[in-house]
């Protein structure tokens, strides 16, 4: 009876010990995804931000030309680095809104106002702004004006 007491004992020990350890280790995980969340979160832009400056070193370039500059020179300037930064955006998932002559969608447009107009009724006359999309969900609806129904 002894021998059964101090096997049982010893055997409740052991579950005990394994108890500790696992709850240590779970510990140890809510820790470590606890950190691994806030590293994501803080850096979640890194590889954007990173691309970007890329477009600004282009824009100071531009800047540098000083008055010596044409016209032209600077507009030809200016296209690249829009180009570079649509390739950005391209990259990283947003897409433009640019609804000129769609229906109107509450969901990805922003209604300004209504106009007299040519055209289908509720259909978008004008883009005031442009609207964005980050894969697939609306950063910023599309500013526009659409036609009156007769």
């Amino acid at each position: 009876m002894e021998e059964m007491l101090r096997r049982a004992e010893l055997n409740a020990q052991e579950h005990h010990d394994a108890w500790l350890r696992a709850k240590a280790e779970t510990e140890n995980v809510r820790r470590r995804a606890v950190d691994d969340v806030e590293k994501a979160r803080k850096f979640a832009v890194d590889k954007f931000a990173g691309e970007l400056l890329a477009v600004k070193d282009s824009l100071e370039a531009a800047m540098t030309t000083g008055e010596k500059a044409s016209v032209d020179k600077i507009m030809e300037g200016v296209e690249l680095t829009l180009k570079q930064l649509s390739g950005v955006f391209e990259k990283n998932g947003i897409s433009e809104i640019n609804p000129l002559g769609q229906k109107f969608d509450p969901n990805y447009h922003q209604a300004i106002s209504m106009v007299d107009g040519e055209g289908e009724p509720n259909a978008t006359a004008t883009v005031l702004q442009k609207g964005y999309l980050l894969n697939e969900r609306v950063m910023r609806p599309a500013l526009v004006m659409v036609v009156k129904p007769k």
